[in-house]
């Protein structure tokens, strides 16, 4: 049976109200974007683009796009279109073909992500009986965070491991009966080749779910 977090939104079956919240976060995105931040002020007014013109959904097509450029043109802080008195983490982009890539959350951010993030998980299987290994890396990298909130907020038990030390990851993944791994596809892979290599029962493990994102996926994997 499928696991829905949020039924009054992810259930939603009236196509108008979701247009309409749809719509409505539009607007407010655009007129913030264009009343904070000189950067989508400049762009807009360059495309001849008022907030006030997005009048629906098609709209959206008369947009600018923002590239990657954008991005690091604007480094650290020149897209944030809120102060930093406001903003209460950072994380950022490896930057390993230059500098990095920003963000800032407040903490509505935080709580809309982790929101996102129950849903996600929620609807792969995990309830508050599952004991979650995240094994993406915390700190800069954004998505040790923004999976933990997740977890927690469903209420599942979660081994903060991080990346790396795979020895103990197979250790603990065994001692503390992890019932879902978060990680890389390609440390996902690794975790499952030192199983083998090193002969380790299958029945040692209560894995059950898997949430890997952060680099593709080939149709090997």
């Amino acid at each position: 049976m499928i696991k829905i977090w949020n039924k009054d939104i992810e259930c939603c079956s009236d196509r108008k109200k979701i247009e309409d919240i749809q719509l409505e976060r539009l607007r407010h995105m655009a007129c913030k974007a264009y009343e904070n931040v000189p950067f989508y002020k400049k762009r807009l007014d360059e495309s001849g683009i008022k907030p006030e013109m997005i009048k629906s959904l098609s709209d959206l097509r008369n947009l600018p796009f923002t590239t990657k450029e954008d991005l690091r043109d604007n480094y650290p802080f020149g897209l944030f279109a809120e102060p930093m008195k406001n903003v209460v983490r950072l994380h950022a982009s490896s930057g390993t073909t230059g500098k990095p890539v920003v963000a800032g959350y407040t903490k509505g951010d935080i709580e809309v992500w982790s929101e996102a993030i129950a849903r996600i998980v929620t609807a792969g299987g995990v309830d508050e009986n599952d004991v979650v290994q995240i094994s993406f890396g915390y700190g800069l990298f954004t998505g040790g965070f923004g999976l933990h909130y997740g977890i927690e907020k469903v209420g599942a038990t979660i081994v903060p491991m991080s990346s790396g030390n795979t020895q103990k990851q197979l250790m603990l993944m065994q001692d503390f009966g992890t019932t879902a791994l978060v990680a890389t596809p390609s440390y996902a892979m690794y975790l499952s080749e030192m199983i083998k290599e090193k002969e380790i029962p299958r029945e040692n493990f209560k894995l059950k779910y898997g949430f890997f994102g952060s680099e593709a996926m080939s149709e090997k994997m």
